[in-house]
């Protein structure tokens, strides 16, 4: 074993002088191919092989927010193995050279449990600086991605030939862990498709920008949802929100870089430009006033970690109406009002078809397809039956604090369901 290791580290050591010279273009593609070499080591429980190659991957990916993700694959793989030194090696550099923040993604005693007394894993823990907290009130909001947006958008109109560069280094490498995130993992991290969709919205962004600098202006309301979630979930996390400039394809999303939010699709009011959008994306703009309740939405998928894993509709349908509901009674709205408005007298047709479905994996025709929306059937219909599924259950609960944390919690989802007692009231629609 001590020899193994000696081999795999002179490997590591001997390959880094070759990757410090690769092109950021190439490098990405290298990245990908170490990681699905890893991947196929890790299948065959091979964890050495695997922590080394998604180590590579990471040293040679592009962004933090991938160099996180598979040093973290790496530390994984190396724990597989009970290599201490592999597993530490790989944490301190996702947590110190890259950002690494997740400590959810460490609780983990079957994984990393043999390192947790270790003097070493104390001090990479207090080296991690979540973006989260215990207490709605030290939260923070931010805008200053939205701000350097728009200075990148403003040079880009004198400059349109180098759009993709500007917007590059001027708002993406510029901005915030939480932006380079949403970069990422909602955008794909396609510069070029980010450039290329700004391009053809120009007379659409023009005519939101002062909506879009204005999202701190409902932070009174963004810290009434904190406090009153930590009121009916005392073990509620509570993270920093941060508002960022898409390409209106994804609202938000959560996760251990913070509560992200894409003012850009949330900011409509009636001077709004929608003339250069298609019909999908005008659907899915929301009102400016509608802003809290996302954000109330987006809260509630930060609590969610506790959840079963499922690929079935009904889980995906759960885990959005969820968000919803409980968003609903932190904020007082729900932010998908479109969805109630369009089931009203339908309720018993959207259910009948939803439960055909709901035990395949199907969820791509009824949570985030904005591809399939028209107006006799509008997109993630699913989200509606989640919200009808978890609000049944919260009704017929005798303590609400209880029913928020199974929710929160919820291990069988056809459980959840029977015990909700929705179905035989949706029958009677």
């Amino acid at each position: 074993m001590c020899c193994q290791k000696t081999t795999l580290m002179y490997k590591i050591i001997s390959l880094l002088p070759i990757l410090a010279f690769v092109n950021t273009a190439f490098s990405q593609s290298l990245s990908d191919s170490l990681f699905e070499t890893g991947k196929a080591y890790y299948r065959k429980d091979d964890f050495p092989h695997a922590g080394r190659d998604f180590m590579l991957a990471a040293d040679a990916a592009g962004n933090k927010i991938k160099k996180q993700e598979y040093y973290f694959y790496s530390a994984a793989a190396f724990a597989g193995a009970k290599d201490s030194a592999g597993t530490l090696a790989s944490l301190s550099k996702a947590i110190f050279e890259c950002g690494f923040n997740d400590t959810r993604a460490l609780d983990n005693e079957e994984l990393f449990g043999f390192l947790y007394k270790s003097a070493s894993w104390k001090k990479l823990i207090k080296g991690i600086k979540p973006t989260y907290h215990l207490s709605p009130d030290k939260a923070r909001f931010y805008d200053t991605d939205v701000r350097h947006f728009w200075e990148s958008f403003d040079m880009v109109q004198k400059d349109t030939a180098h759009a993709e560069s500007i917007y590059r280094h001027h708002y993406i490498d510029n901005g915030t862990l939480a932006l380079q995130d949403y970069f990422v993992n909602k955008m794909g991290g396609n510069m070029y498709s980010f450039a290329y969709t700004h391009g053809l919205k120009n007379k659409f962004y023009k005519s939101i920008r002062s909506n879009t600098l204005k999202a701190l202006d409902y932070s009174a309301y963004y810290r009434k949802s904190y406090r009153r979630l930590k009121e009916i979930f005392p073990e509620a996390l509570f993270p920093d929100l941060y508002f960022v400039i898409g390409k209106l394809n994804s609202a938000g999303t959560s996760g251990s870089n913070g509560l992200i939010l894409a003012i850009d699709q949330i900011c409509q009011s009636p001077s709004t430009d929608v003339s250069e959008l298609e019909s999908w994306e005008r659907h899915f703009l929301s009102p400016f006033s509608n802003l809290p309740a996302t954000v109330a939405h987006e809260l509630i998928h930060f609590q969610q970690s506790g959840m079963a894993a499922d690929t079935t509709l009904l889980k995906a349908a759960i885990l959005e109406g969820m968000a919803d509901f409980i968003g609903e009674l932190i904020s007082g709205h729900t932010a998908n009002e479109r969805l109630q408005q369009f089931a009203k007298g339908r309720e018993k047709v959207i259910w009948e078809k939803f439960r055909a479905e709901m035990l395949l994996d199907r969820a791509a025709h009824w949570v985030g397809n904005g591809d399939e929306d028209r107006p006799e059937w509008p997109s993630d219909l699913g989200y509606w039956v989640g919200y009808e599924i978890c609000k049944s259950y919260y009704q017929n609960a005798v303590d609400k604090k209880k029913a928020i944390r199974e929710m929160l919690h919820i291990k069988d989802y056809r459980q959840f369901l029977a015990d909700s007692k929705f179905e035989a009231r949706a029958l009677k629609w």
